[in-house]
Order: C-alpha cells, then structure tokens, then sequence
C-alpha cells in the first residue's frame, strides 16, 4: 500500500506541495509583518512556486524533454493561473465569506490555507501536460 502510494505521481505531487505550501503559507506571515496582507500573499506565492519547481523537477515528474529554462517558463505560465486562483479564493474569504459566516480569529490565515489549497488539481494537470512534459 505504502509503495504504491510513493509510486503514484499524483501523491508525489500533493507532497512536494505540501511542502511549497508551507514555504509559502510561513513566508506570507513573515512578510506581512513589513507588507500589506495582499501583496505578502502575491510574494509568499513567489517563494512556493520556486520551491515547488525545484520539488516537482526532482521528486514528480523529472526533467522531461524540454530544457529546465523552457520548464520553469511554462511552469510560470501555469502558476499565474494558480496564483491568480489562490488570491482571488483567499481575498474573497478574508473579506466576505469568513466575517460573513462569524469567523472572527485566525481569518486570513484561515482564508490563506484555503486559498492556497484551491489551485491542486488545475496545477498538476497544467504541470504534468505542459511545464514537465
């Protein structure tokens, strides 16, 4: 059991993004102590996306046929969809869903885990078809 799950490229890929989420869920709150919550999560975003490139290069899908300047280009490509996701998810929760619901602590953290998780499936499947083939 836990051999195929090591071979599936898919597990692969939700580890070594789980691991970039963290760099960059733990980088938004560092910065946010110098940026505004909005910015601090565009950055953070930029510190999980180098570190998922390295990850998903290594560990997930290896080099493929392109370069590792072409992969990291649509890899980019891809990720601008994604960020443009994990922002859109995470500002809309922060600002409306969460205090609409009651949440009153924790909320962009909350609204950042969310949002931040919301680009899994689009990202493996643009990855996998485009940045890594």
């Amino acid at each position: 059991m836990i051999r195929h799950l090591t071979q599936s490229q898919f597990v692969r890929f939700v580890a070594t993004g789980g691991v970039a989420a963290t760099v960059n869920f733990g980088s938004r709150i560092v910065l946010n102590r110098w940026m505004s919550f909005s910015v601090a999560v565009c950055l953070a975003y930029v510190a999980g996306m180098i570190t998922a490139f390295v990850l998903a290069r290594w560990l997930v899908f290896g080099a493929g046929e392109q370069s590792a300047q072409k992969s990291a280009t649509i890899f980019v490509g891809v990720n601008l969809f994604a960020i443009a996701q994990t922002w859109l998810v995470t500002m809309a929760l922060a600002n409306y869903v969460l205090p609409a619901i009651g949440v009153e602590m924790h909320v962009r953290e909350i609204a950042h885990a969310i949002g931040v998780l919301a680009p899994v499936f689009s990202s493996y499947f643009g990855h996998k078809r485009w940045s890594f083939r």
